[in-house]
């Protein structure tokens, strides 16, 4: 295989790949700014893994693009309220890591069953109106991602436990059907995670002493 036609088979997987280096990065630093790509990265996924015969990761970047809309404003208007609050400190007013906080109790019930609801439908869908070869677990990573993204845009520290499931199964899958970089990416994103994980809940920590001496 020629260096052309390498990189016309995998430049966009390759491109995609780097823009969601750029994406975690800013995940784990908490900016706003993430999900800015979020919007340019999973529109470009739609094609990349439609071409590749995984049509449920291909609905689920559409989704993701949306959802990243969603994010963005959430962020922005948590970040809006804490700028008018005058109790808050300027430097805690201004941060993104503002407002970040643990998965409540009480919703976890309902976020598991609205995840075997969202498996059972994307899996419905998969396996009666695609040809996908790997419904079960193609279908697994998408209706995770539906509460990841969730949780994300919620601010709360877990979504980093959710992500690295994800990013796991999706590891594999990426390898299985011959999108490399893509599976580098997702291997990464794993490390990455654990390490967000703990920088979210430092952040919490940091926050609760600031609310102390308020």
């Amino acid at each position: 295989m020629t260096l052309i036609q390498f990189i016309a088979d995998h430049g966009l997987d390759a491109f995609t790949t780097a823009l969601g280096l750029l994406y975690i990065i800013l995940e784990y630093r908490a900016s706003i700014w993430l999900w800015l790509v979020g919007i340019v990265m999973p529109a470009l996924d739609i094609y990349l893994y439609w071409s590749h015969g995984l049509y449920g990761d291909a609905g689920m970047a559409a989704y993701y693009t949306a959802a990243a809309i969603y994010g963005y404003a959430a962020w922005k208007i948590s970040s809006l309220r804490a700028q008018k609050n005058p109790a808050l400190k300027a430097e805690k007013a201004t941060s993104d890591s503002y407002d970040i906080t643990h998965f409540p109790v009480k919703k976890i019930l309902p976020t598991v069953v609205f995840f075997f609801v969202a498996w059972a439908i994307v899996y419905y869908v998969l396996t009666h109106y695609t040809n996908s070869t790997i419904p079960v677990t193609d279908s697994f990573t998408n209706a995770l991602s539906f509460v990841g993204l969730w949780a994300l845009a919620k601010k709360y520290a877990e979504q980093w436990l959710i992500w690295i499931v994800v990013d796991l199964v999706s590891c594999y899958l990426y390898i299985v059907k011959g999108i490399p970089f893509k599976a580098l990416l997702y291997g990464l994103y794993v490390v990455i995670a654990v390490l967000g994980y703990i920088k979210w809940i430092k952040m919490i920590q940091n926050n609760s002493i600031y609310a102390k001496n308020d």
